[in-house]
């Protein structure tokens, strides 16, 4: 499966910004304020997400950083976009291997998959699992998921568990919304992720494949 990259956060960084800057050099320094600005969330906590703070860290002038975040709530959202892709990316490579490889454990196998993702992504799981978080951030969080939701739609026809229709969209975003729940609950008891719940996890999430399998007559 292919990697997402810091590249692909920077660019949804930029990218989800109401104004957005046009010169390469603006735009490079965008970036070295959104990395400043993660580096601060995850040593520091979301409170410490000022634009003063962010300014001094990345060596900028708070003028320059105002023009494209002007506060705590749009560093927010841009550093949650970049999650968002980040997360996308993944989900679209899993995809594309779904469709060239035969899985015998889907469930396990995507589990794990972000499972992993969460280990390493810090700043996610301090701007997920602190305070702060905007109604634009929600709400892009809420289409976030119905994109994910799909992405295992697509998986679930790769692998032949059931045919495209609305149910199958359903059940798919009722999967998605299970697993993010699950997923988040294990990472709050412990940074490396709780073993025994994302086991148990798996556990209830195969279950559910199961019953949609047989929804389609492919059980």
């Amino acid at each position: 499966m292919g990697e997402p990259t810091a590249d692909t956060d920077r660019a949804a960084w930029i990218a989800s910004l109401r104004r957005t800057p046009q010169q390469a050099r603006s735009r490079a320094r965008l970036a070295r304020v959104l990395d400043a600005a993660e580096r601060i969330l995850v040593e520091e906590g979301v409170e410490a997400l000022t634009t003063t703070r962010i300014a001094a860290e990345a060596r900028v002038s708070v003028g320059s950083l105002y023009q494209y975040l002007p506060d705590r709530g749009a560093i927010i959202e841009a550093l949650a976009a970049g999650y968002f892709a980040k997360l996308e990316a993944a989900m679209d490579a899993l995809v594309e291997a779904a469709s060239a490889e035969r899985w015998e454990d889907p469930v396990g196998v995507l589990i794990d998959a972000y499972a992993e993702i969460y280990r390493t992504e810090h700043g996610f799981r301090a701007l997920w699992f602190g305070s702060g978080l905007t109604e634009r951030t929600r709400a892009a969080d809420r289409e976030h998921k119905r994109r994910m939701a799909d992405g295992i739609r697509r998986i679930l026809l790769s692998l032949g568990f059931a045919e495209d229709d609305e149910t199958l969209a359903r059940v798919c975003h009722a999967a998605m919304l299970a697993a993010d729940a699950l997923a988040q609950e294990a990472f709050r008891r412990d940074t490396r992720g709780d073993a025994a719940l994302l086991d148990e996890a798996k556990v209830l999430l195969r279950g559910y494949l199961t019953d949609i399998a047989a929804r389609y007559g492919h059980s």
